[in-house]
C-alpha cells in the first residue's frame, strides 16, 4: 500500500513536470512566432522605404551610380563639375585695370581670407602699370581696389577692396600643392576675353616648370610652375586653378602662344609663402640668389665636353663677387645636386632653390668639374630688385 502511494506521488510529480515543459514550450513558441511576425513587418516596411528612396534616386539620376568621394560628387565614375562650379563661382572676380584713357586690361582673381582680412589674389602682370583698378563679383557688384603688394618674380599680387560689403566675400581655401601629381584633374575658373565666370577642365601635365616674363621679372625665371592641359586664354590670368574639392592649388598665369593644351599656373605653395608679406609689406624679398647663368645638360653636350654626366645644369657664367663666385663655382661646372637632392635640369634647380631655401642659408652644391666631382658650400644671397 505504501509502495503504491509512493508510486502515485512519483507519477504525479512527473506529470506536473511534463505539463510544465509543455506549457513552457507552447509559450516560447508563441513568443517566437510573435517576434517572427514583427520582424516580417519591419522587413516589409524597410523594403517599402528603400523602394521609395530608390525611386527618388532614380528620378534624380536614372540608372546612375551616385556617391561622394573626398567631398566630390561622382556620378557613374565621373565628377559632377557643375557642383564644384556652384561652390566656387561667387569667389572668382573680374579685375579691370586702367592704364591710360584709351587702354584697359582685364584679368581674374579670387577671394582669400588672410587671418580674418578679405583680400583678392591675382597675377602681378594683371595689375602692373595700372593707374586704377576695380573688381567685379559674379553678381555684378563692382568696387574700387587698392594694390597692396606685388612680386614680379612670382607673378603675384594682392588687392584689397574699398567699401565692399562683407556679404560679397566668399573666400576660397588654398591648399598644399606639393601633393599634386602629374595626371591629377584640375579646373580653371576665370574670365577669358572678358567672358565672366568661365570654367575649363584638364589635368596636371607637368610640375616644377619655370617660365620667363622679361617685361616684369627680367631674366630671372618664375619657378615652381604647374603645367596644365586645362584651356587658359587671355583674361584667365590670376584666376584659381582648383582641385576636385574646389580648393586652390595654383593661379593661372600664362599660355604658350599658338599652342593648344599647354597652360601654366603659379603653384599654391608659392602663394601661401608670400601672401602675408605682399599684403602687409607690399613686397616679398626672400628670393634666394646664386649668381650664375647656364643651360641644361644633355647627351650631345656631354659628348662634346668629354664628360659622362648627361643631366644637371651647365654653368656658363658666374657673377663676379656673387654667392657662387665666393663659393668657388666655375664656368663649365655641372651642378648635379643641391643638398644631396639630384638636379636633372635648370627648371628643377630653380624651383628647388626658390621653394626650399632662404637668403643667408648655406647650401651644398655637388658639381662635376672635368673628371672630378666636388662638393662646394655656397652662402645664398638675396636676388636683386626686379626691373622697374
Amino acid at each position: 500500500m505504501f509502495e503504491n502511494r509512493k508510486w502515485i506521488s512519483f507519477s504525479f510529480v512527473i506529470l506536473i513536470f511534463v505539463a510544465g515543459l509543455l506549457v513552457g514550450f507552447l509559450a516560447a513558441a508563441y513568443f517566437t512566432y510573435d517576434q517572427i511576425n514583427e520582424l516580417k513587418t519591419d522587413v516589409s516596411r524597410l523594403t517599402t522605404d528603400f523602394s521609395n528612396v530608390e525611386g527618388q534616386l532614380s528620378s534624380i539620376s536614372g540608372n546612375q551610380s551616385v556617391y561622394i568621394q573626398n567631398g566630390t560628387i561622382v556620378v557613374n565614375g565621373s565628377v559632377v563639375y557643375s557642383e564644384i562650379y556652384d561652390k566656387v563661382k561667387d569667389s572668382v572676380v573680374l579685375i579691370t585695370g586702367t592704364i591710360s584713357s584709351s587702354e584697359t586690361v582685364q584679368g581674374s582673381g579670387f577671394v582669400y581670407d588672410l587671418n580674418g582680412s578679405m583680400v583678392v589674389v591675382t597675377n602681378n602682370h594683371v595689375v602692373a602699370g595700372t593707374s586704377a583698378v576695380n573688381v567685379a563679383f559674379s553678381d555684378g557688384d563692382a568696387y574700387a581696389a587698392v594694390v597692396n603688394g606685388t612680386d614680379p618674380y612670382s607673378d603675384l599680387a594682392v588687392l584689397t577692396l574699398k567699401s565692399a560689403n562683407q556679404s560679397e566675400f566668399k573666400p576660397l581655401q588654398i591648399v598644399d600643392s606639393s601633393t599634386l601629381n602629374v595626371g591629377d584633374p584640375v579646373i580653371a575658373v576665370g574670365n577669358p576675353y572678358g567672358l565672366t565666370g568661365s570654367m575649363t577642365t584638364g589635368v596636371v601635365s607637368a610640375l616644377d616648370r619655370t617660365i620667363t616674363e622679361e617685361n616684369y621679372s627680367g631674366l630671372y625665371p618664375i619657378a615652381n610652375i604647374i603645367q596644365t592641359s586645362a584651356p587658359i586664354n587671355p583674361g584667365n590670368s590670376g584666376g584659381p586653378l582648383l582641385n576636385l574639392n574646389g580648393s586652390v592649388v595654383g593661379i593661372t598665369a600664362a599660355i604658350v602662344e599658338n599652342s593648344q593644351g599647354v597652360g601654366f599656373a603659379v603653384d599654391s605653395n608659392t602663394v601661401l609663402r608670400e601672401v602675408y608679406a605682399l599684403a602687409t609689406y607690399g613686397k616679398y624679398t626672400a628670393h634666394s640668389y646664386l649668381g650664375i647663368s647656364g643651360v641644361d645638360m644633355d647627351y650631345t653636350t656631354a659628348q662634346s665636353m668629354g664628360v659622362k654626366v648627361t643631366y644637371g645644369w651647365l654653368v656658363q657664367s658666374v657673377v663676379a663677387g656673387g654667392p657662387a663666385d665666393k663659393g668657388k663655382v666655375h664656368a663649365n661646372d655641372i651642378i648635379i645636386a643641391i643638398n644631396e637632392t639630384k638636379m636633372v635640369d635648370g627648371d628643377q634647380l630653380t624651383s628647388f632653390i626658390d621653394a626650399n631655401t632662404l637668403p643667408g642659408q648655406t647650401v651644398e652644391l655637388t658639381v662635376v668639374r672635368g673628371s672630378s666631382t666636388l662638393t662646394l658650400p655656397v652662402v645664398l644671397g638675396t636676388r636683386p630688385s626686379p626691373p622697374s
